[in-house]
């Protein structure tokens, strides 16, 4: 029987800080961006595969995909060259 994702990881929502730059208006400011922290969970799970548990990092993995300029109102996406970070 194969292991999910979520038995070897515990998810914690979280809220960062991102500047990003309108590409309408230009304007730069900073925004709040939801992400989710993957924490590797202490144990191996039962039925885990050792070898692999020990290769696995934490990681963040951003939800958001639009905000919304605080100036002229548009929403626009952010960038998806950061969609995950290991930490």
């Amino acid at each position: 029987m194969p292991l999910h994702e979520r038995d070897y990881f515990n998810q914690k929502p979280e809220t960062r800080s991102m500047s990003l730059a309108c590409p309408q208006c230009r304007h730069r400011d900073d925004y709040q961006v939801r992400w989710v922290r993957y924490t590797r969970k202490d144990r191996l799970p039962p039925g885990g595969d050792r070898g692999f548990y020990e290769k696995l990092r934490d990681y963040l993995y951003r939800v958001d995909d639009m905000v919304v300029c605080s100036r002229c109102r548009r929403r626009f996406e952010i960038p998806s060259h950061q969609t995950t970070i290991f930490l």
